[in-house]
């Protein structure tokens, strides 16, 4: 081993380490690797910053403005409210419905929009047949999921691994070479989420149909103003608790705390209670007097409860607010809005909001004026599901804007422009038609995920340029080559869909394609069917609810635990492996190189 070797499998390790445990931002590893490996000399400086030019980057860019313009333009709510409309007469039809169509569309665009607008109308759906939402909220990620395999242009795991494939020397990737496989990805994972769905946890119920949205129970401080009825009074006969049946979990007064006080405490002004209720008793307690949600707007009073509304929000993976507190974020004044409950992993928290640091599929419960509450329905740090801040789409440029998108789709697949081409020019003309304004296609852009993939690329290049890929590569052939070709191809896969499950899937994706090229050169064979492997595992994250983002989204609002995504999920992962082991071999055969 060279010392060049050591310095690259080092800095591996020390990246998947930060990767799992999340200690840092993705994006800031993949710079802060991008960075050390041009600092040791392992790759040149015009190397390191060759990923923010790779067509991979560039059209993974693209590709968000133009999903964004068909969420923009309520072309993907049209589907959402097919399947609604379905739901309505058949639970099992409308499930089917719900899934082929997320699938559909998370093939040609992004799919955390997609997931973004089918979950507040799964939420309604939830309410009208009284049922619990997280029955329908795994299949609707899980189908996303299955539906961005599909395509080149699902994923940006696709186009990143095409574009490796490239640099090899080998062809990229066509637009719907992926299909062949990936239907039958769809097609099993969906009928297995169609029969294990009864299965699936209830773990949020909706008891009201008629409550515009409904969150279960949530945490929030109120203070006991002068005025209040309860002042004086045993805490167990105080209008707040027999009136508005909240639960008191802390009472601070003059910085002395009273965890879980007793029924015969007497309320005084001032006091703070940490409480514990529904959205609906939060929202009485905002019109009570003599009672103050904190913290607290200055100039709205609780005698004007029109001045403001309560808005549910998910923070969005990736986003600017995951890592940072609401202190930090300076929530208050950033939005113009307070947060006033909070369910952090589906859980009650019984620590102060503003301190608790924020993770993606954290769900708020927002006070908001209405002045405001565009802010918040336009901001790429929120997934809104509540009826009420639905974001307002362009209706009238919803044809155009699906016909722009089939027209990129169509040249890339017949070869009449390069992906990065049509990709490019399909998103300037969206904003060149009105479709998306150019602000708002800047905002599209996940720009986390543009520096993860520029930085990770150049991971890649020092894997390759130093050696390293290559003796991973005979590592990986003493251990399964002794079975044949075939049995490389199910490692590979085994141990991408294992490091997905706990880091990012595009940096996966770029451990795992080096280490396929090299293997395939080892044994002389065609390395397709290997990054086929390497490409469908890195997005085959179904056991946790962090492999992926659209898991993380629904992971709090659905009310689900860990073990839930072990349970459903491992055993479709595990089906999968055995699936691909079997027929990437046999669609994308072995054969010699030059044979």
């Amino acid at each position: 081993m060279t010392l060049d070797m050591a310095i690259v499998l080092a800095l591996v390790a020390a990246a998947v380490a930060l990767f799992v445990t999340e200690r840092l931002r993705v994006d800031l590893v993949a710079v802060l690797l991008m960075t050390a490996l041009m600092l040791t000399g392992i790759i040149t400086p015009e190397q390191g910053i060759a990923g923010f030019a790779n067509p991979a980057t560039v059209t993974v860019a693209a590709m968000f403005v133009i999903s964004a313009s068909l969420s923009r333009t309520g072309a993907v709510a049209v589907l959402g409210r097919a399947s609604a409309w379905v739901f309505a007469r058949n639970l099992w039809a409308g499930l089917f419905v719900m899934m082929v169509s997320v699938g559909l569309l998370s093939a040609f665009m992004n799919n955390t929009p997609v997931v973004a607008i089918f979950m507040p109308i799964m939420l309604s759906v939830a309410s009208a047949i009284r049922i619990s939402p997280s029955k329908l909220l795994m299949p609707l990620s899980f189908a996303a999921i299955f539906g961005g395999v599909c395509t080149l242009i699902g994923t940006s795991t696709n186009l990143l691994v095409s574009s490796i494939t490239e640099r090899a020397g080998f062809a990229p990737f066509g637009m719907f070479e992926l299909t062949r496989y990936g239907v039958v990805v769809f097609g099993v994972g969906t009928l297995y989420m169609l029969v294990v769905a009864r299965w699936i946890p209830s773990r949020r119920q909706v008891q009201d149909p008629t409550r515009e949205y409904g969150m279960g129970r949530y945490m929030t401080e109120i203070e006991v103003l002068d005025d209040a009825r309860s002042l004086g009074m045993p805490l167990a006969e105080s209008p707040l608790v027999r009136e508005l049946a909240v639960e008191v979990l802390e009472i601070n007064r003059d910085g002395q705390r009273l965890v879980l006080p007793h029924g015969r405490t007497l309320l005084q002004a001032g006091d703070l209670l940490r409480v514990i209720c529904d959205v609906d008793r939060i929202k009485s307690l905002a019109e009570r007097q003599g009672i103050r949600l904190k913290p607290r707007r200055s100039g709205t009073s609780a005698a004007e409860p029109d001045a403001s509304v309560l808005v549910e929000a998910v923070v969005a993976p990736g986003s600017e607010l995951v890592g940072e507190t609401l202190k930090s974020a300076n929530f208050r004044s950033t939005f113009g809005a307070n947060v006033v409950a909070l369910r952090h992993r589906g859980a009650e928290l019984h620590e102060k909001l503003g301190s608790t640091v924020l993770l993606g599929g954290d769900v708020l419960l927002i006070e908001v004026d209405r002045e405001h509450l565009n802010i918040l329905r336009n901001h790429e740090a929120f997934v809104m599901i509540s009826e009420v801040a639905q974001p307002e789409f362009v209706r009238r440029k919803a044809l155009l804007a699906t016909a722009i998108v089939a027209a990129v789709v169509l040249t890339a697949a017949l070869g009449v422009l390069p992906i990065l081409v049509s990709a490019v020019a399909g998103a300037a003309l969206l904003i060149l038609t009105g479709c998306l304004h150019v602000e708002e296609a800047y905002h599209a852009i996940d720009w986390k995920v543009i520096f993860l993939l520029a930085g990770a690329l150049s991971l890649g290049v020092a894997l390759e340029s130093s050696g390293a890929a290559h003796l991973l590569s005979e590592m990986l052939i003493r251990t399964a080559a002794t079975l044949g070709p075939v049995a490389v191809v199910s490692a590979l896969y085994l141990v991408t869909t294992i490091l997905t499950e706990v880091m990012s899937n595009n940096a996966t994706a770029v451990l795992m394609a080096p280490i396929a090229i090299g293997a395939a050169g080892i044994m002389n064979v065609d390395p397709r069917p290997l990054l086929m492997a390497v490409t469908f595992a890195a997005s085959a994250s179904f056991a946790t609810p962090v492999g992926y983002q659209t898991n993380a989204m629904i992971y709090g609002v659905g009310k689900y635990r860990f073990r839930d995504f072990l349970r459903i999920g491992g055993p479709l992962n595990f089906l999968l492996w055995l699936l691909a082991s079997w027929l990437i071999p046999v669609i994308w055969p072995l054969t010699p190189l030059g044979g």
